[in-house]
């Protein structure tokens, strides 16, 4: 993510190099910081990150965002495996089961043996992790009023659309 605009022309790293490029094909002698994509969406990522975990917080749940990620596919869809979580969620195995071993620390979940390969495991809530269902849904959803109040049902689906396209290119 490109977090430093330099206008000096001079300075020989990758931004300056990258925002020289930049201002030579769109025809601009500078760009404001929060107008660079990777910037503006790095910060709308970590508002609404810290929004969700100040929120859990107040309403005394001890989980974090990702971890919420985790449960809110576990609430759609229990006993999946690592790799199906892995791939809704687009994280690398090592921060799958990372995730994990926190959730069942806090007994959120446990691992299950396949009944069929017992080399696969099954994530499966515990009644813990179920219970934290209806509390952290009401939250996200509040924010999510929130975060969107003023934005059309339009523009919402144009990001959307965006983002899928940005996404598809980088893989």
């Amino acid at each position: 993510m490109l977090a430093i605009v330099l206008r000096d022309s001079n300075c020989c790293t990758f931004a300056s190099l990258f925002m020289q490029l930049y201002r030579k094909a769109t025809n601009m002698n500078y760009i404001q910081t929060d107008e660079v994509f990777s910037v503006l969406t790095g910060k709308v990522s970590t508002a609404i990150n810290r929004t969700f975990l100040r929120a859990f917080a107040n309403e005394g749940l001890d989980i974090t965002t990702e971890q919420w990620t985790i449960l809110a596919c576990l609430w759609k869809e229990d006993k999946v495996t690592q790799q199906t979580l892995s791939n809704i969620t687009l994280k690398d195995k090592p921060s799958i089961t990372r995730l994990i071993d926190n959730l069942e620390k806090r007994r959120l979940v446990t691992r299950v043996s396949d009944l069929t390969d017992r080399r696969i495991n099954l994530i499966h809530l515990t009644s813990a992790g179920e219970a934290l269902q209806a509390k952290a849904t009401e939250i996200v959803q509040k924010i999510s009023e929130k975060t969107l109040m003023g934005v059309s049902e339009s523009d919402l689906n144009t990001v959307r659309e965006v983002l899928k396209k940005i996404m598809n290119n980088l893989h």
